[in-house]
């Protein structure tokens, strides 16, 4: 199979059947009828399921995995990437704000620059100034901490190789961040400059976004445990200054009065050693996640034409 088509379903009814027509228009125009679209239903509370068959029931090439709940979104992505059989794979979302036209676009800059990954980045990220300013700082704290370089407003829509795609589908971590892992896989990736619609409103809260900040920075860097080590050096060398300092007064001067400076400093000490055993509370946490050995996602059904039954 020449190419496979790859999106996640949640909360998608609205764009489903669009989305399939242009994707289907755009994968006939460049391979003709040897493709696959892939649904992964991630446990949507609409009829995205629903609408999904009903497509399936006039069209031979779409496959849909049907999840058993909602695992999220990189995990639902990872599980259509395994199913993939073409020997390109586009990978975009189907809420209609990245195109599946890009894939022209897309694969000739991977077939001029002989790349196995060629991903979009927005020329301007779309949003507010709250959502604009807090996507630029998580990309500037995550390439600080972790030291790979990621750009600034990248989309979920990219294409890749076959090979780029086994090598991908090493990565075993449970605790996954999607993005780095598409980075330190390697191979000759490239760019292309887009321009995303704003079709619907985004499901991350700032919670959500502040969550996929950890994650993303605890996932590929230790660097969070190293600055817990160099804080508690630093306070223990001021906490000794500062004993010295004590001393002197006791001895050559009137020492201080009060509890004011006992107070500040148990507060202060209090607080610091709680945030710097969370630090290492996340990684032991992760460690935990991970030797469970639990799977990513699981399937409760996968559904093909002529291939009703469960694999």
């Amino acid at each position: 199979m020449k190419l496979s088509i790859v999106t996640t379903l949640y909360g998608s009814s609205s764009y489903i059947e669009e989305f399939h027509s242009r994707a289907s228009i755009a994968a006939r125009e460049l391979v003709g009828e040897d493709f696959e679209i892939i649904f992964v239903n991630d446990g949507s509370p609409d009829k995205s399921l629903d609408i999904s068959l009903s497509l399936m029931s006039s069209n031979f090439n779409i496959k849909i995995i049907d999840l058993s709940k909602n695992f999220g979104h990189h995990q639902a992505i990872m599980a259509g990437l395994k199913n993939a059989k073409g020997e390109k794979i586009f990978l975009i979302d189907v809420d209609l704000e990245e195109q599946p036209e890009w894939l022209f676009s897309f694969n000739k800059l991977m077939d001029i620059e002989k790349a196995d990954l060629v991903y979009g980045v927005q020329q301007k990220r779309k949003g507010r100034l709250f959502e604009r300013v807090s996507g630029y700082l998580f990309y500037k704290l995550f390439r600080l901490f972790t030291k790979l370089d990621q750009p600034n407003n990248i989309t979920t829509a990219r294409l890749m190789s076959r090979r780029y795609l086994q090598a991908l589908l090493l990565h075993g971590e449970r605790e996954m961040n999607i993005g780095g892992l598409f980075i330190i896989t390697g191979f000759k990736q490239c760019f292309q400059v887009i321009t995303k619609n704003s079709s619907s409103p985004s499901v991350y809260t700032n919670r959500h976004k502040l969550d996929h900040l950890l994650n993303s920075i605890t996932s590929f860097s230790s660097l969070p445990l190293r600055f817990s080590f160099y804080c508690g050096l630093l306070l223990s060398f001021s906490a000794f200054l500062f004993v010295g300092y004590l001393v002197y007064l006791f001895t050559f001067q009137t020492p201080p009065e009060g509890y004011v400076s006992i107070i500040a400093s148990i507060w202060l000490f209090s607080g610091l050693i709680i945030f710097l055993n969370s630090i290492q509370g996340i990684y032991i946490s992760k460690i935990f996640m991970e030797v469970k050995q639990r799977p990513n996602v699981i399937v409760k059904k996968i559904y093909e034409t002529n291939e009703q039954d469960s694999k």
